[in-house]
C-alpha cells in the first residue's frame, strides 16, 4: 500500500487519536479507580483503537493493497483488549505486563511504518515520535513494575493523551499531503471560453 493509499484513510488515523485523547482524559480525571474498572476502561480503549487500525489497514482506494503493518498493530490491540475481558481477574502486575507488551509491539510497528513512509512523504515525524513514545512506555513498565492501579492509570492516561494528539496531528498532515499531491497531479485548468484571443494582424 502506498502513502497515497494510507493518506486516503487519514480520518481513521485522526479518529484513533481522538479515542486515545478521550481515554487519556477519562483516565486522568478518574479519582480513585479500582483495578476492575481500570481493566474495563483499558480493554474498551484497546478494542476501539485496534478495530479502527484494522479498518484503516483493510480499506482500499484505487486498487491499493491492504496496509499490513496497520493490520498487525490493530490485531495486537484487539487481542490485548479481548484478553482483558476474558481474564477479568487480572492482577495489577499481569495488566502491567500486558500493557507493556502491547506498547512495545505497537511502537515497533509504528516505527517501521514511519521508515516506510519516509521514502514517499516528509510528514512521518509525528508517527515516529508516537512509536518512540509507545516503545518507551513498554520498556519503562517492564523495568519498573511498581505502580499500583492508581499509578498505572496515571502513566497510561498520560501516554494515551500525548499519543492521541500525535496521531491526530499525523492524520491531518496526511490529509494536507494528500491535498497537495492531488493539486500537483491535477493542476487547475483554464476554463473553456476564457482563452486569450489570438493577436490581431496589422
Amino acid at each position: 500500500m502506498s502513502a497515497h493509499g494510507l493518506a486516503q484513510n487519514w480520518w481513521l488515523i485522526a479518529l484513533r487519536g481522538l479515542f486515545a485523547v478521550l481515554f487519556g482524559l477519562a483516565a486522568l480525571a478518574w479519582p480513585n479507580p479500582t483495578l476492575a474498572a481500570l481493566v474495563l476502561l483499558f480493554g474498551v480503549y484497546l478494542l476501539a483503537d485496534g478495530l479502527l487500525a484494522v479498518i484503516a489497514g483493510l480499506t482500499r482506494h484505487n486498487g491499493s493493497q491492504p496496509w499490513g503493518l496497520l493490520l498487525i498493530e490493530g490485531s495486537a490491540g484487539i487481542l490485548a483488549g479481548v484478553l482483558t475481558f476474558l481474564l477479568p481477574g487480572l492482577t495489577a502486575i499481569a495488566l502491567l505486563y500486558l500493557i507493556a507488551a502491547w506498547a512495545i509491539t505497537t511502537g515497533m510497528v509504528k516505527m517501521v511504518s514511519a521508515i516506510r513512509l519516509r521514502a514517499e512523504i516528509d510528514n512521518e515525524g509525528l508517527l515516529a515520535m508516537s512509536s518512540v513514545l509507545s516503545a518507551t512506555l513498554g520498556v519503562v513498565l517492564m523495568i519498573w513494575p511498581g505502580p499500583g492501579a492508581l499509578g498505572l492509570i496515571w502513566v497510561v492516561g498520560a501516554y494515551a493523551l500525548v499519543s492521541g494528539f500525535l496521531l491526530i496531528g499525523f492524520g491531518f498532515r496526511l490529509w494536507n499531503w494528500q491535498s497537495s499531491a492531488h493539486l500537483a497531479l491535477h493542476p487547475a485548468r483554464v476554463e473553456v471560453g476564457r482563452h486569450p484571443h489570438p493577436p490581431q494582424k496589422k
